[in-house]
């Protein structure tokens, strides 16, 4: 496995220009770093394995405290082991800085998604120290605990233990994938369960939030740039709807005389596709999962039930393309003349970054020389807890193929040290 981690760094390497390491920043010791992490719960595959609460997340965690006490951070951790590593600005008092991201991955995973922005953000801590650049304010890299959500099925909880906005009763019901209740998972880790609910920082104290992630899509390829400016953050809303027509043989049952739930089904999806456009250049739908009854070879499905992910970074526009579609399944279900009932799974704020950090964020991507791009995030970060409090903004790494949550994702170490040149300005521009 460490010929992995060599192999990793030399790929890293192998076609960057060494003219990108200055200012602080170097590309080298990102690389090494990327590669030491990239050894720790790496499969059979070459992938990722770090789900939250694990020991692989754990150890990674304390590889990159490491780190951060080497770079003469101050450690800390708080209830739901978010690691924090402070350094302390010239004003005492002032509100602190934060940027960061997570270690855990999904199962099988890749190797960029999550430490490249808790990298990028101590990478500037190296360059700080280089430099000899005092903050005003404290900065302080942050390491949320479980954002991917691959064990509960539930993403985010460190941020949003964070920020309070965990359900206490609906954790301590959940169990993980091996079936283990949320509380002893917590008590393997070495967490206290009333400690993890009782975390919260004072929203006084910080005055923003700035993550660094790759893409996960290829926008930033296609216009060939290294790195973009989020532009929000696309809040979902997993709508079921299930059509209701009646079951019968398919042999001794007319096709003028059948009330056939999937083709009302097949209706709908196809013409589900040309909705978002019309109401956002923003907005997504997709139909991700779809159950046929009774899914006989010789039977007309008497009801099909599928779940439509809606997304869009604007709330109201987000709600009125949820509208439309009601709209599209109920009119489908009326002219076949069979049933329809909806069923809302999941409706999530989504946050738009604020003018202010967006303009800041262009001017870091301006002022070294790179050409600004700007886009919307269709996933959900820990900027997006953090968001609906603090001011935050996110700049995005290009992603070759577009491919994430998978071994073969892939971000140039070109592209991520550009990136961390944007987040170096952006971050200066917020701790002066």
């Amino acid at each position: 496995m460490e010929q992995f981690s060599e192999q990793l760094y030399k790929k890293l390497m192998k076609d960057y220009d060494s003219i990108n390491s200055h200012s602080g920043i170097n590309g080298e010791r990102l690389a090494k770093r990327l590669a030491s992490i990239a050894n720790i719960g790496l499969t059979s595959e070459l992938g990722s394995h770090r789900i939250g609460f694990s020991t692989e997340e754990k150890a990674a965690k304390y590889l990159v405290k490491e780190w951060m006490a080497e770079a003469g951070l101050t450690i800390s951790e708080d209830g739901a082991g978010n690691v924090f590593g402070r350094m302390q600005g010239s004003e005492q008092n002032a509100p602190v800085i934060l940027s960061g991201s997570h270690l855990d991955s999904v199962p099988n995973g890749g190797h960029f998604d999550g430490p490249l922005g808790v990298l990028a953000a101590l990478e500037v801590v190296e360059a700080w120290n280089e430099t000899g650049f005092i903050p005003r304010k404290s900065y302080e890299v942050v390491i949320f605990t479980d954002e991917e959500g691959a064990r509960f099925h539930s993403g985010m909880l460190g941020s949003s233990a964070m920020m309070r906005k965990n359900q206490r009763e609906e954790l301590l019901n959940r169990k993980d994938i091996d079936g283990i209740e949320f509380e002893e998972v917590l008590h393997q880790y070495g967490l206290r369960i009333d400690n993890f609910f009782d975390t919260r920082r004072s929203l006084n104290e910080i005055e923003a939030f700035v993550e660094v992630h790759i893409e996960q899509g290829k926008r930033l390829e296609k216009e060939d740039v290294s790195v973009g400016v989020v532009t929000g953050i696309a809040g979902p809303c997993w709508l079921e709807i299930t059509f209701q027509g009646e079951a019968g043989h398919a042999g001794n049952t007319p096709m003028n005389d059948r009330k056939d739930a999937l083709v009302a089904a097949s209706l709908f999806i196809s013409q589900l596709e040309s909705l978002p456009k019309e109401v956002s250049d923003s907005s997504v739908a997709t139909v991700g999962r779809m159950q046929v009854h009774p899914n006989g070879v010789n039977v007309i499905p008497g009801s099909v039930t599928l779940t439509v992910d809606i997304r869009d970074i604007h709330l109201q526009r987000r709600d009125d393309l949820v509208d439309e579609i009601i709209s599209l399944a109920k009119r489908i279900s009326d002219k076949r003349s069979i049933g329809v009932t909806f069923e809302e799974k999941v409706r999530i704020t989504p946050v738009p970054i604020t003018e202010d950090m967006q303009i800041k964020a262009i001017s870091a991507v301006e002022s070294i020389g790179e050409r600004v791009y700007t886009l919307p995030s269709g996933a959900g970060h820990d900027a997006m807890i953090v968001g609906t409090s603090i001011p935050v903004a996110m700049l995005f790494t290009r992603s070759k193929d577009g491919i994430s949550h998978n071994p073969k994702e892939w971000s140039s170490l070109h592209d991520c040290v550009i990136t961390i040149h944007a987040l170096k300005v952006l971050l200066e521009s917020l701790v002066k």
